[in-house]
């Protein structure tokens, strides 16, 4: 009996370690994960999307009616003890019920309800353009991530390579090939490429900390970057991606939107000058000594314009309105201005990994080898094989961050164009 329990203590010891391990398995995540993750959970953008709900909310608002006036009177009320007779000729007491509306003029109701809805539409430009700067944050960051990823990989390969290096040079040292002070001066340098090693794996957990942010995650959670980096080999049209930005950019829609609720708040603040109407009716009853009486009345009330016409809210309504023209012309300024930089800086990423590509890489990857090879055969000595390996590391990182650049100035000219797709 006691091995059986024995063996069921043993089983859930292995479920559970198996479990826990399977838990610390960093999991993959694309960009389009990334970028889907980051719309549905960003801290920053579910509240901004409470700006709609109060947008919407005001519509609401704006759409109701004045509500109704309801008085009850009593008056003449013979409630501290006079006593109401023939000779006093008091009173009578009387009682009355009175209800008023108000008729709102020059439309103000409709005006409201437009100003709100137009309201509502700039609310929901200005979160579109909110999840167009996050998406390409998302996607700076992932490629943050993959670079780190990139240059980890590279101090990786040169510690192996270090590593192996050591091994031979102990072997020859106890062998009497190799004086000993080469030998510590490989250890050196591998010591140096360990520390390489953690200062890539800071900066790959740094990267990956900012991506965790932005996407909402928290922060006990692990992942893995999957994919490479964007390389696209389209040609690029500055007058079609113009085109694109003045149509689709969700800024300048929440300015156009705005100068239409603009409109719709100068017609408003134009009714506002105009005067409501007050109308009630009344009933009321006299109770007095002689007998009592029933009768009824009407009431008309309204404003006199004499001063207040509303004037400075109009005024304050036109000015916004010129406000508006010009804060347009100066974002139409800056979208010129945005292509044109993102343009100019993708040419110079392209331009520089292609002459990467085509002049230094290989070079850089064949002058290691050989001086790596020849320092095996004794025939290098070892700074030239260690100068060869820091020009190779300097330009591998050089293509790593062209690369990485290349790719941010390709996602930075979908987001200046306003081409952001959201899985």
């Amino acid at each position: 009996m006691s091995v059986f329990r024995k063996a069921g203590w043993v089983s859930a010891l292995v479920l559970y370690l198996a479990c826990n391990s399977a838990a610390q398995v960093p999991q993959s995540l694309t960009l389009d994960q990334a970028i889907s993750e980051a719309v549905a959970s960003n801290l920053t953008l579910i509240a901004e999307r409470y700006n709609v709900s109060v947008a919407e909310a005001r519509i609401i608002t704006a759409r109701l009616r004045p509500n109704p006036i309801f008085t009850a009177e009593g008056d003449h009320l013979d409630l501290i003890g006079t006593g109401y007779n023939h000779i006093n000729q008091a009173g009578p007491a009387e009682y009355s019920v009175r209800t008023d509306f108000i008729l709102e003029r020059g439309g103000k109701r409709e005006n409201r309800i437009a100003v709100a809805e137009n309201n509502s539409e700039v609310v929901a430009a200005q979160l579109r353009n909110t999840i167009r700067q996050l998406v390409l944050d998302v996607q700076n960051a992932f490629i943050d991530v993959l670079q780190a990823r990139d240059n980890l990989n590279l101090a990786r390969e040169n510690l192996d390579a270090f590593t192996q290096i050591v091994g031979v040079n102990e072997t020859r040292v106890r062998a009497g090939d190799l004086a000993d002070v080469e030998l510590l001066r490989t250890q050196l340098a591998q010591l140096q490429f360990e520390n390489n090693v953690r200062q890539a794996q800071l900066r790959l957990a740094t990267a990956q900390a900012k991506l965790r942010l932005l996407i909402g995650r928290p922060g006990n959670t692990t992942f893995q970057a999957a994919g490479d980096l964007r390389k696209d080999a389209a040609p690029v049209n500055r007058e079609l991606i113009r085109q694109q930005a003045m149509q689709l950019r969700p800024d300048l829609q929440a300015v156009i939107r705005d100068q239409a609720r603009s409109a719709a708040e100068l017609r408003l603040q134009i009714a506002q000058g105009k005067v409501d109407y007050t109308v009630g009716s009344e009933v009321r009853r006299q109770q007095g000594l002689a007998g009592r009486g029933n009768s009824l009345g009407f009431f008309f009330s309204t404003n006199l314009p004499v001063f207040n016409r509303n004037q400075g809210e109009i005024e304050r309504a036109r000015q916004e309105q010129q406000q508006l023209a010009a804060r347009y012309r100066a974002l139409q300024a800056v979208i010129e201005n945005d292509v044109d930089t993102a343009l100019a800086q993708y040419e110079i990423a392209r331009n520089t990994v292609e002459r990467i590509e085509s002049t230094m890489l290989n070079k850089a990857r064949d002058v290691r080898q050989i001086t790596e090879y020849s320092y095996r055969r004794g025939e290098a000595t070892f700074v030239e094989f260690l100068d060869a390996t820091r020009a190779y590391n300097e330009t591998i990182q050089s293509y790593n961050e062209a690369r990485a650049e290349y790719a941010r100035t390709l996602y930075l000219l979908d987001s200046v164009s306003g081409k952001v797709a959201t899985p």
